[in-house]
C-alpha cells in the first residue's frame, strides 16, 4: 500500500495549533494549547479527559474552538474543514460499526464517499483490508467480530482513501495484549513504511513509546511537553541486574553490592544499582560479575535502565501544579 502523494518533508509540519482552546463552560478542555507535530508517528500521550479526543474533533472540523487556530497539512480548520476531511483518514475511539454490515462493504462505502468511484473503492478495500489482516474475514458481518477485529475494521476504513494523515483515537482501546501488539505494529507500519503520517493517543503511556518518534503530553487541556521520544528515554545511569533464582537471591546480591559501596534496591526481579560518580562504566560491571561469582549466583543480565514516558508525565505533571 503507498500513497499517490509524496511523504512530507520530516521538516513539514502536519498540524499546527496556536492558542487553541475549547471551553464547555463547566470543563475547559483545551487551554491556549500551541503545538506543532511534524511527519512520521507522533503519540498524543494523557490520561483520559486531557483533551485528546476534543483536540481530533477540532482538527476534523467536527467542533468548533472556543478561541485560537490551527491548521492539517497547511489547511486552515476555520474554513477548509472538507479538504482536511479529504486528505485526513480518522478511527474513532468508540464503537461505531453497522453490525450487519460486512467489512467489505463497509470499507467500499467509506471509500466512495471520500470520493473513490466504485471499481477504485473495492479495489483500495482489498487492498486495505489485507493490510489490516481482515482478508478472510472481510465478508463476515461485522457484528460477530472480535474485538481486535472491530478495531482493525476500524483502522482500514481510516486508510481507505489513501490520506496523507490518519488521526487514531485510542486504537488500543479494549484490546488483550497480543492483539494491542499487533495494532501497535501496524500502527508503526503506516507511519514508517508506507509514510503517511500518522497521530494516535493513548492514556497507556508506555505503549506509544514503542512506535512514536515523538511524544506530546497533555494534561488538563494543557500543554505538559513536547519532544521526540529518544529525549524522554534518556540513560539514567542505573544499571538493572538479574541473577537466576527469586526474591533471596536478588537480595543476596543486593546486599553484597551494597556492602562493596553501590546504591542498592530491588525493583521486581532485578536489582538497581547506582554506581558512585567517579567509577567507570567497565569497573562497574566488572564489580558486578565478579560479586556474582563470589556469591555462586548465576548472572542473567546487565542492562542500562532508561527512563520512560511514565516518569516523565509524572515529573511533568508535579512540577505543573506546584505553587509559583
Amino acid at each position: 500500500m503507498s500513497s499517490p502523494l509524496s511523504p512530507l518533508p520530516a521538516s513539514s509540519a502536519v498540524i499546527e495549533t496556536e492558542g487553541l482552546t475549547k471551553d464547555y463552560g463547566q470543563v475547559l478542555a483545551l487551554d491556549s494549547l500551541d503545538v506543532r507535530v511534524g511527519a512520521g508517528v507522533t503519540g498524543l500521550v494523557g490520561a483520559n479527559g486531557a483533551g485528546k479526543s476534543t483536540l481530533i474533533k477540532i482538527l476534523l472540523g467536527l467542533l468548533d474552538p472556543t478561541a485560537g487556530n490551527a491548521r492539517v497539512l497547511g489547511h486552515d480548520i476555520a474554513t477548509d474543514g472538507a479538504q482536511i476531511r479529504a486528505l485526513v483518514g480518522y478511527m474513532p475511539e468508540h464503537e461505531c460499526l453497522p453490525p450487519d454490515v460486512s467489512a467489505s462493504d463497509f470499507v467500499v462505502h467509506m471509500a466512495q464517499m471520500s470520493g473513490l468511484p466504485h471499481a477504485a473503492a473495492r479495489e483500495r478495500a482489498a487492498d486495505v483490508l489485507r493490510h489490516v489482516g481482515l482478508a478472510e474475514e472481510r465478508y463476515r458481518p461485522m457484528g460477530g467480530y472480535s474485538t481486535g477485529m472491530k478495531q482493525r475494521a476500524k483502522l482500514a476504513q481510516a486508510l481507505a482513501h489513501d490520506p496523507r494523515l490518519v488521526l487514531l483515537d485510542e486504537p488500543t482501546n479494549g484490546l488483550d495484549p497480543a492483539a494491542r501488539d499487533d495494532m501497535l505494529e501496524l500502527v508503526r507500519r503506516i507511519g514508517q513504511d508506507f509514510g503517511i503520517a500518522v497521530l494516535v493517543t493513548s492514556h497507556l503511556l508506555g505503549e506509544l513509546e514503542r512506535v512514536s518518534d515523538h511524544v506530546v503530553v497533555l494534561d488538563g487541556g494543557r500543554l505538559l511537553r513536547s519532544s521526540a521520544t529518544s529525549e524522554f528515554l534518556d540513560n539514567t545511569g542505573t544499571l538493572l541486574v538479574e541473577v537466576l533464582g527469586g526474591p533471596t537471591e536478588r537480595d543476596r546480591l543486593g546486599k553484597a553490592l551494597f556492602d562493596a559501596g553501590f546504591a542498592c534496591q530491588p525493583r521486581g526481579n532485578v536489582v538497581a544499582v547506582d554506581p558512585p560518580p567517579s567509577e567507570e562504566s567497565r569497573n562497574v560491571h566488572d564489580t558486578i560479575r565478579d560479586t556474582t561469582v563470589q556469591l555462586g549466583l548465576g548472572l542473567v543480565r546487565i542492562q542500562p535502565d532508561h527512563r520512560r514516558i511514565e516518569d516523565i508525565f509524572r515529573e511533568e505533571v508535579a512540577g505543573a501544579t506546584q505553587p509559583h
